[in-house]
């Protein structure tokens, strides 16, 4: 067996991102949004969209389905898990449970589907007299066949409460490493929903971000060697991989039980790095649903059709909270959680 410890390697482009087992999808959304007027909505022409269905990157942002405000109005999920890392600007969540919640500036919100749910995912644009540029991953995480009809939770990881490593290397380069799932240096980020993949340890799911001064290194420490393990240069010109020069933006497999480091180039470095054991198991995909047969997936639609997931208890597909609204969760047992 090779003892390299790049597997593979290949360019990255595009919004949607090459994933592996456990992880299903892996989407990263940048857009300049310009200010927003009185229902939020760009203060721009919006001609020469399809409105409904805008991936346009026009003028330097999407509409989505969003008709008004910009995002993903109401849509069904059943059979795996969505965990979105809000980076910059904010999302306003509703859901077929009752929960509702604003969240940006770094949070993440983890949202196990389970055996079905309905969401809105509106992005709005809360600055009247600013732009608001946004930037989210939204990561789609397997469900194996026993989970995947448990009840449906959604959990919040507020940013104050997700670790964030900040230290030096040698020559006093900074590097920032933000934990949203698995533990560095001793600090494990807030628990997930109760039966993600991710809630077992012995899975070795882990979401991190890394931020890398100009020619700062970081040595990714080694992971149990099942785990697979993907990294997305996603920002800067060049790095080093394992002593390997890679012109960005670039995705790079890597054994998970090598310790591997990483040197930036010239200019600062992000990257995102997935990690967990596979499933291994059959994966039937169709749309907004993840289950393990086609007749699984037929149910699914029929059980949609006939359910609803629970109905919409929202008077919109698309709604957004007030403009005023700060970052809150409203949980549907009645749990309110709120942030500056």
């Amino acid at each position: 067996m090779s003892t390299d410890p790049i597997l593979a390697q290949a360019p990255l482009s595009g919004m949607h991102w090459p994933t592996l087992d456990p992880f299903l999808f892996c989407a990263h959304h940048r857009d300049n949004y310009p200010a927003g007027d009185a229902k939020m909505a760009p203060v721009a022409s919006l001609s020469g969209r399809n409105i409904g269905s805008d991936f346009s990157g026009k003028d330097g942002f999407s509409m989505y389905h969003g008709r008004e405000a910009p995002g993903f109005p109401q849509h069904p999920h059943r059979g795996f898990e969505t965990v979105t890392l809000a980076r910059h600007g904010f999302i306003d969540h509703s859901d077929s449970m009752g929960a509702q919640a604003r969240f940006g500036q770094g949070d993440v919100q983890w949202m196990t589907a389970g055996r079905g749910v309905v969401h809105a995912e509106m992005f709005p644009l809360v600055q009247a007299d600013a732009p608001n540029p946004a930037e989210l991953f939204q990561l789609w995480l397997n469900l194996p066949a026993h989970d995947k009809m448990v009840e449906p939770c959604f959990r919040m990881l507020w940013s104050e409460e997700v670790p964030r490593h900040v230290f030096t290397d040698e020559a006093g380069r900074e590097v920032v490493l933000t934990a949203m799932a698995g533990a560095y240096g001793g600090m494990a980020p807030p628990a997930p929903p109760p039966n993600s993949w991710a809630a077992k340890p012995e899975n070795n799911v882990a979401i991190w971000t890394l931020n890398l001064a100009p020619g700062a290194r970081f040595m990714l420490p080694p992971a149990p060697a099942q785990a697979h393990r993907v990294i997305y240069l996603f920002s800067g010109e060049s790095a080093q991989v394992a002593g390997v020069e890679v012109k960005l933006p670039r995705v790079v497999q890597l054994r998970a039980d090598a310790a591997v480091e990483v040197v930036a180039g010239g200019a600062p470095v992000e990257l995102l790095m997935l990690q967990g054991n596979p499933i291994r198991e059959p994966v039937a995909q169709q749309g907004p649903f993840v289950m393990n047969t086609q007749q699984e997936l037929q149910q699914a639609f029929a059980d949609f059709r006939r359910t609803r997931f629970g109905g919409w208890p929202w008077p919109k597909d698309d709604p957004t909270h007030p403009r005023s609204a700060r970052r809150f969760a409203r949980h549907a047992d009645g749990k309110v959680e709120e942030r500056a």
